[in-house]
């Protein structure tokens, strides 16, 4: 009884027994995080959650928003922009900033804003798109963050439609993936657009701006970004070999090294993970203590199998643990949620799935119980008296 109270986290090591390691794969990014789609496996984890100004990975929340929309069915594609002084002054040809080249006083339908807003990084289409769905910029960008959070993302906030400077406004690697990932699955019909290669708008033709496109690596998009605060930053997907990966990475010198690190970080992760099922559906993954209950531990699993890739050359690399908040009280339910089974590639927290009670536990007898607590008060003593 009293070893049960004890345990807070059960280890499971899968393949291995080491502590926390050195990297796999080496970048020139200061920031980056590179996951795969299918399982969620966080493949290379580099300061994820530095914040970073946005600069015009932005437009990838002004998208959600607009593609949001859509979905709903507030917006049709056919929906006309009216182009505000404002907005082509700001973004528009006489800004000097990326644009789509729309003339003021001019109406742009909505699929045409969101080709040059995604193909051509266009400004004054982001800001047309803002004060037409918000009546202005300021009002949208708190849309942005609104539905930011709602989706998922942590530690962004934004100021603008467009990631020009802007006072306060932060994104990290980790919600430009979680972003962009959302942005694929949600959205499939339109994520498409992120893979155009060229889009023409009075009559000015301009290429994707993404170099991933021309490099013949099964790219998909999706931005590029870069300010004199944080350097060059780049988000990116590629699906290839049946495998879809998304990176976003920030804090190169050049384009040419955003390429590169990019193209690099890419090839890797496709060519040098495996697939792995370390867990069935159904099957037990550990058991946790419980307290108070008529056993002395339950089982836990997962909702269906556990998957994660692993690295080739570095198959020892793989631990895992059950974490949990414990001992757990009784009476327990089947099916509740109890804990967490967390993965590590080397020192990267590479993938965490729900568990949950593989059968019930009821309250034990008043016996049981009173030894419990016995157990609980002086092990919890003992740790208050260690830490």
């Amino acid at each position: 009884m009293l070893n049960k109270s004890l345990i807070f986290a059960c280890c499971l090591l899968l393949l291995g027994s080491q502590a926390a390691l050195a990297q796999l794969f080496e970048t020139r990014a200061k920031q980056a995080f590179l996951v795969d789609a299918e399982t969620g496996t966080v493949l290379f984890s580099k300061n994820p959650d530095q914040r970073i100004p946005p600069a015009s990975l932005a437009k990838l929340m002004t998208m959600e928003v607009v593609f949001n929309a859509l979905k709903s069915g507030r917006l049709s594609m056919s929906d006309a922009f009216y182009v505000s002084e404002h907005a082509w002054r700001t973004g528009g040809a006489v800004s000097g900033t990326s644009t789509m080249f729309a003339e003021i006083k001019s109406s742009v339908p909505l699929e045409a804003l969101i080709q040059g807003v995604i193909v051509q990084s266009a400004n004054d289409g982001c800001i047309i798109i803002a004060e037409g769905m918000a009546g202005s910029e300021e009002n949208f960008a708190k849309l942005m963050t609104e539905r930011a959070r709602k989706i998922g993302l942590k530690d962004s906030l934004f100021v603008n439609s467009t990631g020009l400077p802007a006072e306060g406004q932060h994104v990290t690697m980790r919600d430009l993936v979680t972003l962009s990932l959302h942005l694929w699955k949600e959205y499939p019909e339109l994520y498409k657009y992120y893979a155009q290669d060229a889009f023409s708008w009075n009559n000015i033709l301009q290429r994707n701006r993404n170099p991933l496109l021309r490099m013949n690596i099964g790219a998909e998009g999706l931005k590029t970004g870069y300010t004199d605060a944080s350097g060059y930053a780049i988000v990116g997907a590629v699906n290839r070999n049946g495998r879809r990966l998304f990176v976003a990475m920030s804090g190169l010198s050049s384009e040419n090294e955003r390429a590169e690190e990019a193209r690099k970080i890419l090839d890797w992760g496709v060519r040098s993970f495996e697939k792995i099922e370390i867990f069935q559906g159904g099957e037990t993954i550990g058991r946790i203590t419980v307290f108070g209950g008529d056993k002395a531990d339950l089982a836990v699993q997962a909702k269906g199998p556990v998957a994660i890739f692993r690295p080739i050359t570095n198959a020892d690399r793989l631990r895992a643990r059950i974490v949990y908040q414990g001992p757990v009280p009784a009476p327990v339910e089947e099916g509740v949620r109890v804990g967490t089974l967390k993965v590590w590639i080397g020192d990267t927290l590479s993938q965490e799935t729900p568990l949950y009670a593989a059968e019930s536990v009821g309250k034990g007898d008043l016996p049981d119980r009173a030894l419990d607590a016995v157990g609980e008060l002086l092990t919890g003593w003992l740790r208050k008296y260690r830490s």
